[in-house]
């Protein structure tokens, strides 16, 4: 089994959620769903986008292996290796949300602080163990690399989208307005 399915699942997912990231706290409506919602579309696009690098690495690195199914046996490997602590980190974040959205008020917002907020911080690590992971469990250098371009990638989603739309521009009063 090829592990590129779960993994570009997850980095679909991840790039929807950085999307919401890069929007939060920039509108204070109440109901504000639909820009939620545009928010998450946006980070998806622009995720969809990016993840086609490492797809592309790994397309290169196979056309380019003198054995290609032995390049194949060690990214799919690696890939394996590089979907375990994503996995972990995943089911963690999930588990955060569940209580998040299911516990009484004062609770869910002690899951919030006390699950998302760090989850979200410990991004970079775990995405760091993925690619330590990929190498370490037979994927090698070709596995590192490419689980390095995902990472990249997805690590790159949220910056992405709030500067292209998100940004604050400053005017010459001192005042600010959000581009949109």
């Amino acid at each position: 089994m090829t592990p590129a399915l779960p993994l570009a699942v997850l980095g679909l997912v991840d790039a929807a959620f950085s999307g919401f990231r890069a929007f939060a706290g920039r509108d204070a409506r109440i109901r504000k769903h639909r820009a939620n919602a545009h928010a998450a579309l946006r980070g998806l696009a622009v995720g969809a986008v990016l993840l086609l690098v490492p797809a592309l690495a790994a397309v290169l690195c196979l056309l380019a292996a003198a054995d290609p199914a032995r390049a194949h046996a060690a990214l799919a490997a690696g890939g394996l290796g590089y979907l375990l602590p994503l996995a972990v980190y995943a089911a963690a974040v999930l588990l955060s949300l569940a209580a998040y959205f299911l516990l009484p008020f004062r609770a869910s917002t002690l899951a919030m602080v006390v699950g998302l907020g760090p989850l979200t911080l410990l991004r970079p690590v775990a995405i760091a163990a993925a690619c330590l992971a990929a190498f370490l469990n037979g994927g090698g250098w070709t596995s590192l690399t490419v689980g390095a371009a995902a990472g990249a990638a997805v690590l790159s989603v949220e910056p992405v989208v709030h500067r292209r739309w998100y940004r604050q521009v400053h005017t010459r009063r001192g005042q600010t307005t959000a581009t949109t």
